[in-house]
């Protein structure tokens, strides 16, 4: 039975990889608070317009939200579902909707006195409720760890029903508070994102943003979100470009890269001459085709020890001492060592046959 529990679970696994097919829904937008962001809901068979009440399901159970703008139709890989609306929300359930607000309000004030009582350390951030009033969840924020347990037993006491604190960090309260970016637009964290992806310097370095801690920080003091939405662009179109510091030859002459612009994909270059120019990539490319070009077409081929080109094969020996129809011809250098081998020399006498005086008959 182990064994077919194990094989069972590795067919699960093998069966989660395999992706899956694309479905054809309709989707909408639906706002739990006031001021929340829109989450993106699956219509189903039901026929929604701009402002209508429906039960949504979330983490913990149902809830009653608005419908914000129209639905449309969209092409979504079937583990990317989103939830699918339950139906439309009753005359009571809306009214009970606006008495929870209004007890997230209430709970709130209470929760603030009590933490002024009690000489806490923290910060309230957001206080959400049930839609059925069972239980009532306090974000607050803290630098620190904070003892709430005898504000935890007042509020109980005071608001009838099940209490729970959840600290939450400066990224998750920019996110519940929202506002203003840098930008000029509201905060992506408060509008669309719904997880923090990990951010580091090195994104801004990459995209030659200025190391300032005021240009590059979001609201909440960390760095801005927005760094991670075009790294990977950035990333693959730098490996396409000449490194900063590399010397390179242009069209005005031989320099030095200072700075890249990778989005219009050119690079200033400091001058050898003196100023600097600014240059696309493409231009230095065929700059540098063009040289290589033209050095192989002037180049001159190296000269051998026989005077001719590298590239030539030298004669054989055969083919310098012969001529079509000739025979062939001894070497000058031979030659010469035979005659001074046949001269006289001084005080000896002439070698070899017929040599000297010839005998007469007289003698």
């Amino acid at each position: 039975m182990i064994k077919d529990d194990k094989k069972t679970e590795q067919e699960k696994d093998a069966d989660s990889t395999i992706p899956s097919e694309p479905v054809r829904i309709r989707v909408v937008g639906v706002r739990c608070r006031p001021g929340w962001p829109a989450e993106h809901f699956d219509t189903g068979a039901l026929t929604l317009s701009d402002g209508e009440w429906v039960i949504i399901p979330t983490d913990h159970g149902i809830e009653v939200g608005q419908v914000r703008g129209t639905p449309i139709e969209i092409t979504i890989p079937e583990d990317k579902r989103p939830p699918r609306i339950e139906r439309l929300a009753s005359t009571y359930e809306i009214e009970q909707y606006y008495n929870n607000i209004e007890r997230e309000k209430r709970a709130w004030q209470v929760c603030a006195e009590k933490i002024r009582a009690l000489g806490l350390s923290m910060k309230l951030v957001r206080v959400e409720s049930f839609y059925n009033g069972s239980k009532i969840i306090f974000y607050y924020s803290a630098d620190d760890r904070v003892d709430f347990r005898e504000l935890v037993r007042e509020l109980v006491r005071e608001l009838k029903c099940r209490v729970e604190m959840r600290q939450i960090g400066v990224r998750h309260e920019a996110k519940m508070v929202g506002g203003i970016g840098n930008c000029g637009r509201p905060l992506c964290c408060a509008s669309f994102l719904r997880t923090f992806d990990p951010i580091s310097i090195r994104m801004a370095k990459a995209q030659n943003l200025p190391l300032n801690p005021n240009k590059i920080s979001g609201l909440c003091g960390r760095l801005l979100c927005c760094l991670t939405f075009e790294y990977d662009t950035y990333v693959e179109l730098i490996k396409k470009m000449p490194s900063l510091g590399k010397s390179c030859d242009t069209p005005s002459g031989e320099g030095k890269i200072i700075r890249q612009n990778v989005l219009r994909q050119t690079v200033t270059v400091a001058l050898s001459s003196g100023g600097e120019a600014e240059f696309s990539k493409k231009e230095l490319d065929d700059h540098r085709r063009g040289g290589k070009s033209a050095q192989k077409k002037h180049k001159a081929p190296a000269a051998g020890k026989n005077g001719k080109g590298k590239g030539q094969a030298r004669p054989s020996s055969q083919q310098a001492t012969e001529e079509p129809g000739k025979g062939a011809k001894p070497r000058k250098g031979r030659k010469k060592r035979r005659s001074r081998g046949n001269k006289k020399r001084k005080g000896q006498r002439p070698r070899g046959k017929g040599s000297g005086k010839q005998k007469t008959g007289k003698d």
